[in-house]
């Protein structure tokens, strides 16, 4: 489970999104960080039961996300997140592989998985694998686990028209104009504060393994 002090944490590190603040407070913030760590460690845990890529050198400190931002092309200066993100994934959280996705924000956290804006020849090596078994992954999207984890792929983000080599009229032309295959489940304070923090998270996972399944193997 979370901890409601986490979660007051990253509520009032919104509110005072500054460095003075933020050293004042750095004892919050690392009793924090430690909390998600010891969360992530046993999803990471849950997750090596069913998903073999996932390998003894995957730990939480390797998947945690920093919190400070990246300011440097950006116009919005805050310096840090009001999140804290962990990506289990073989390889680490800086791999394009597809993966696990843990998102700690009051009022606004969710576990997402698949692979998000992949480059382009991953991207084009996707698409392939779909043209080619859609039957497939359409079974995939409309089994009853992924329908009452996620409903559907998320559905940002993607071409306008369709994309090269592919005609208009194509039978999966709403799947392929997507540039990420991801899918979101939302989650409330309530699920994350909860002592079934964990096993939620590796049910809605687990529900994630055969699209992560899929998009390796068309990447490999």
């Amino acid at each position: 489970m979370i901890s409601k002090s986490t979660l007051d944490f990253l509520t009032r590190l919104s509110k005072n999104n500054n460095r003075e603040w933020f050293e004042k407070n750095r004892a919050q913030y690392e009793a924090a960080k430690s909390d998600v760590e010891a969360s992530v460690e046993k999803i990471i845990a849950a997750v090596k039961k069913f998903d073999k890529r996932i390998g003894d050198e995957i730990t939480a400190k390797k998947s945690l996300f920093r919190i400070y931002r990246d300011v440097r092309f950006s116009g919005d200066k805050r310096p840090y997140k009001t999140n804290m993100g962990a990506y289990i994934s073989p390889g680490g959280k800086k791999t394009i592989a597809p993966g696990y996705y843990i998102h700690i924000e009051p009022g606004k956290a969710f576990l997402a998985g698949g692979m998000w804006m992949p480059p382009a020849p991953e991207l084009a090596k996707i698409r392939q694998e779909i043209d080619y078994n859609l039957d497939e992954f359409r079974k995939i999207l409309k089994a009853k686990s992924f329908k009452d984890c996620f409903g559907d792929l998320d559905q940002e983000d993607k071409l306008a028209t369709a994309p090269k080599g592919y005609p208009k009229d194509h039978e999966a032309i709403d799947i392929l104009k997507l540039k990420s295959f991801v899918a979101v489940a939302e989650l409330s304070d309530k699920e994350l504060l909860s002592k079934d923090f964990a096993k939620t998270a590796e049910k809605i996972f687990k529900a994630m393994k055969p699209l992560n399944d899929f998009l390796q193997r068309a990447i490999d």
